[in-house]
């Protein structure tokens, strides 16, 4: 079996209709599967983190990256 893992659940994932721990016969399967769940991710929810997938045997684990801390800067181009 191999098994998608998704280490840290942010609120965006608990909201939407993906799976933690969702368990697959193939690896191909399990793969795409997590590549498409890794851009649903990192492009439909909020932008507050980003994620990465990492395959480590038969588990694809999922990460959520925190932020990098900012200035307090709102990225609207005034505080420069």
């Amino acid at each position: 079996m191999y098994t998608i893992n998704i280490d840290r659940e942010c609120g965006c994932f608990k909201r939407s209709d993906l799976e933690n721990n969702a368990s697959f016969t193939s690896n191909d399967d399990a793969m795409m599967k997590a590549n498409s769940m890794l851009n649903t991710m990192n492009t439909e929810f909020c932008g507050k983190h980003a994620f990465s997938l990492k395959e480590d045997g038969n588990t694809f684990q999922i990460s959520m990256q925190q932020p990098a801390a900012t200035s307090g800067c709102c990225g609207g181009g005034h505080c420069s």
